[in-house]
């Protein structure tokens, strides 16, 4: 019987193991929960009123995107030479940082909205809906993206390059 060659997804699947997964999701939350709280205390000395609630999105948000982008960057970069795998990972942990980030303000934003909208399934829910969530990422572009400045131009190299390193 023949052996067959594994696929770049058992590959990118074998080079993390769950333990490292959970390691990176922890710290790059943290990075992004402080990166966030760097931010909001330049420009305001941490007087909001939802810090504890603002804190916890970004943890979140950088914690569920690490795991994502990890197998993502893997899966895409495979076998290729370091520069590749490092534009990869900084491609993938950037967009699935923010992509997850907004993702969870738009939950939010949905929970507190829910309440004013049509019965849930109508035609006009659907409208509301779809329109809640894509002005919560919109308005997430717009202000939220900017608590991820300017630590997190200093960590994305810095752990995509850790993960090019460690992806072969």
């Amino acid at each position: 019987m023949a052996r067959r060659e594994p696929s770049l997804i058992d590959k990118a699947a074998r080079t993390t193991t769950v333990s490292q997964h959970l390691t990176g999701a922890v710290s790059w939350g943290a990075l992004m929960t402080l990166s966030a709280a760097l931010a909001l205390y330049r420009h305001n000395g941490l007087q909001t009123d939802r810090l504890g609630s603002l804190l916890i999105v970004y943890f979140l948000g950088g914690a569920l995107a690490w795991p994502l982008a990890v197998t993502a960057a893997g899966w895409v970069s495979g076998g290729k030479p370091l520069e590749t795998r490092f534009a990869a990972c900084l491609l993938c942990l950037a967009i699935a940082t923010m992509s997850m980030t907004a993702f969870l303000f738009a939950l939010d934003y949905r929970i507190f909205y829910s309440r004013w909208h049509a019965p849930s399934g109508s035609l006009i829910w659907m409208f509301q809906f779809a329109f809640t969530g894509a002005s919560a990422v919109y308005q997430f572009g717009v202000l939220g993206s900017r608590l991820f400045l300017p630590l997190g131009l200093v960590w994305l190299p810095t752990a995509s390059y850790y993960l090019a390193r460690r992806l072969r």
